[in-house]
């Protein structure tokens, strides 16, 4: 049964993303004057010169961070969406860091996303410790938190790091001992790449080897049954939002002093949201954020292109993403699928 439900899910995420790129492709072939030219470069164009691969590895970065800690949260049924925020301010602490601290090259960078990364698994853990303590909502209350960090974050950048010089609204430069190293020519393409693909594995194996992860699942598959079990879910419930929060403050320190050499985020950058799409894509398993990352980012690379290049604009990747969030989330689509899969199962047996 086990198999056959897992069959059944890639088909679900296989058949939601095919509907969603051929919704694309009639747009294309309706709006564009010349629809085999910007399919070309949506489909191939990030492939035909290596900054344009470079472009789709940088903006996969952040997602894998993202869609790690949102596949946590929702193995735990914990519908936060907190971590936008706690990417927000993880980027402008670490960027602070990078400002006012003065350390070695190699030191830097690790203090300013451990610094990011602790003030996020707290923020996260205050959101876990009312879902815990008094079932609060967590999708309300972190969307509250998100705004909150916003606002107090914009405040600290506008009053006590803006860089006078300009007009645009952003911090005075990052020290390059606190600036992640790039280590592919000719791209942006920095050494966070390194930590997201240790994250992921490390978060698989917290996941699917060690007690903690197996009471966080638990307390997603059943609570009741976990609690009868004698699984502290209240414990789990705050643990996984405080590693939640841990993961995104990474995220985005890392995002941060990765790309940029001053904080210039001014409004919520989005990702946090982005990582609710790759967990769904990803069906909350860790080791496959990393492939969800990168077709996301990939199929962005490829609109950017298409909307520079042809008269299509890269919103049409908007669409996409909220029809593949729409399949994959209604419990009906392709159900008679998953019943005929199990009737064929069962008449095996």
């Amino acid at each position: 049964m086990k198999k056959v439900l897992k069959k059944f899910e890639t088909m679900r995420t296989l058949a939601a993303v095919g509907i969603a790129l051929g919704v694309g492709f009639v747009i294309i072939l309706l709006l564009s004057d010349n629809p085999m030219e910007s399919i070309f470069n949506f489909i191939v164009g990030p492939l035909t010169k290596f900054r344009y691969m470079g472009n789709v590895i940088e903006t996969a970065i952040p997602l894998i961070f993202s869609g790690l800690a949102v596949s946590l949260l929702f193995q735990t049924k914990l519908f936060n969406m907190g971590t936008e925020g706690i990417f927000y301010i993880g980027g402008l602490i670490a960027a602070i860091a990078g400002i006012t601290l003065t350390l070695p090259a190699g030191i830097h960078p690790v203090v300013a996303i451990l610094a990011s990364a602790v003030f996020g698994a707290l923020v996260m853990g205050i959101v876990g410790y009312f879902k815990a303590k008094w079932d609060v909502s967590e999708l309300v209350l972190s969307l509250m938190f998100n705004s909150i960090l916003y606002g107090v974050g914009l405040y600290i950048l506008n009053y006590y790091f803006r860089e006078e010089s300009t007009v645009v609204l952003k911090s005075v430069p990052i020290k390059e001992t606190a600036l992640l190293n790039d280590i592919l020519p000719g791209t942006k393409v920095h050494s966070g790449i390194l930590l997201a693909v240790v994250a992921v594995f490390v978060c698989d194996w917290f996941l699917n080897k060690s007690k903690l992860g197996y009471e966080i699942r638990m307390t997603g598959a059943n609570k009741s049954f976990a609690e009868y079990s004698g699984i502290n879910t209240k414990r789990a419930i705050i643990l996984v939002s405080m590693i939640a929060g841990f993961i995104g403050g990474i995220g985005g320190a890392v995002e941060v002093i990765g790309m940029y050499d001053a904080f210039k985020w001014v409004s919520l950058p989005g990702l946090g949201f982005d990582g609710a799409l790759i967990a769904m894509l990803a069906k909350n398993k860790p080791k496959n954020v990393i492939f969800s990352a990168f077709f996301l980012a990939y199929i962005r690379i490829g609109a950017d292109l298409m909307s520079r290049l042809t008269d299509i604009p890269a919103e049409m990747v908007g669409i996409m993403q909220g029809l593949i969030i729409l399949f994959i989330s209604g419990r009906m689509f392709l159900q008679f699928y998953r019943n005929r899969l199990i009737l064929k199962e069962a008449e095996v047996k």
